[in-house]
């Protein structure tokens, strides 16, 4: 019944448009002092958690998200998949689709992503005669890869959560977001040839190698994250810093999208980014830290034991809840709240923790399009000047796209654990 409470509160003072960290923060402190533990202790638990090699990686994969975006690493990256699938039909779809999968493979944010393909490929298509809501639609949609394809920044919020590897899951994620880019290149080329869209002049020899060659360095940032990781020279937060020195470098010193005297102000934006995150993780943690010795999550655990539910039958029950929460609550939020209830039933179902952080994710990728919080949605109609009910119309198709993903990945355990388990065992 305590629990029951806590819950009504949280969903009323969300609806009162409260900030999450400040809800979750004054909670914590409330419960936690009502249980006649002292106050002193919330201060201690947000030590220790803030004590994490691991949250460390967010605050250097922000700056390099930030860097990519205003540093002319998103337009190499646009060029160069321009050069080699430009030419075909649905040519400038594609294009959007492939640049905004390796951006994502550098940034790790779904809002960067959109932000920054969204600035160059919605014109770019709305020259080229392509329907603006299409446009619009197809950069919202495929910037959600930015948190499924690794590096993800909710894959390693996840972790320091649920305790599980890094590696681990970003291996998780990258046949469902490749899944994910190939349907979304098929629907786009569909859509094309219906439309009768035009295609792109193929370059000439001398201009597809300038392309590429300009390219290699913003190419070479995810090699060096991902190959650095999963060689076992750095560790995560380790490649996290070396992917924003180089894509600092790359910036100022070969694209020159930017200049040293930048370098600040770029950074300092790149903090307020982080620390509105990490905000809400302390204050989550701490609220979670409540909810555990609560005992709340296992009496759920043991309600739901009882009802004798097989895993896929607890499974789409939590996809609806988590579809119901992305429709007034952004990404972290959902995941924060909800991951300390969620996490204790997972043994007892016999739910892979890797398997349902995939699950979670793509669930989020559809909050980040889903009215009337949809981030992707609002940030991509402020930044293009279209209206948000054409944003909403383009992203629809896209959306059930991203359910048929969803239903495939909740129902076929293997696409998400075949990678990890071929590389860790």
């Amino acid at each position: 019944m305590e629990f029951f409470y806590v819950a009504v509160a949280l969903l009323i003072a969300l609806a009162l448009g409260i900030p999450i960290y400040a809800v979750l923060g004054l909670l914590a402190v409330v419960l936690i002092g009502l249980e006649g533990t002292p106050l002193i202790s919330v201060a201690q638990i947000y030590v220790d958690h803030l004590n994490s090699i691991t949250l460390l990686a967010i605050p250097f994969f922000i700056i390099s998200a930030t860097f990519m975006q205003k540093g002319g690493i998103a337009k190499a990256l646009v060029d160069w998949a321009n050069a080699w699938v430009g030419h075909l039909t649905g040519g400038l779809a594609i294009v959007c689709v492939v640049a905004t999968t390796v951006f994502a493979a550098i940034s790790g944010s779904s809002v960067a992503t959109a932000v920054a393909m969204g600035l160059i490929m919605v014109p770019a298509m709305v020259e080229r005669q392509y329907d603006r809501s299409f446009a619009v639609g197809l950069v919202g949609a495929s910037g959600t890869l930015g948190i499924l394809i690794p590096p993800s920044l909710a894959f390693i919020v996840y972790a320091i959560i649920a305790e599980q590897s890094v590696p681990r899951l970003f291996l998780a994620g990258v046949i469902p977001g490749l899944i994910q880019a190939a349907m979304f290149i098929g629907f786009s080329v569909w859509i094309a040839k219906r439309r009768n869209y035009p295609r792109a002049p193929k370059p000439d020899r001398e201009e597809f190698w300038r392309v590429n060659l300009n390219a290699i360095p913003a190419l070479c940032v995810p090699v060096i994250i991902l190959g650095g990781i999963y060689s076992g020279i750095v560790t995560v937060s380790e490649a996290a810093g070396i992917a924003a020195l180089v894509s600092i470098l790359v910036s100022v010193f070969f694209y020159n999208g930017c200049t040293v005297r930048d370098i600040i102000p770029i950074v300092g934006e790149s903090m307020r980014s982080t620390a509105s995150i990490v905000f809400i993780i302390i204050t989550a943690l701490a609220f979670g830290h409540w909810l555990t010795k609560s005992g709340a999550p296992q009496d759920l655990a043991d309600a739901i034991i009882a009802m004798d539910l097989e895993p896929w039958q607890f499974l789409i029950i939590i996809n609806i809840f988590f579809l119901i929460l992305g429709t007034f609550l952004e990404v972290f939020a959902i995941m924060l709240i909800t991951l300390p209830i969620l996490l204790p039933l997972l043994g007892p179902m016999g739910i892979d923790p890797i398997h349902f952080a995939v699950v979670m994710t793509i669930n989020m990728e559809l909050a980040l399009l889903t009215p009337p919080i949809g981030l992707n949605i609002f940030v991509l109609s402020s930044i293009t000047g279209t209206p948000v009910s054409e944003t909403i119309k383009g992203v629809l198709p896209f959306m059930a796209l991203l359910l048929i993903l969803l239903i495939a990945v909740t129902f076929i355990p293997v696409l998400s654990l075949w990678l990890p388990n071929l590389v860790y065992g």
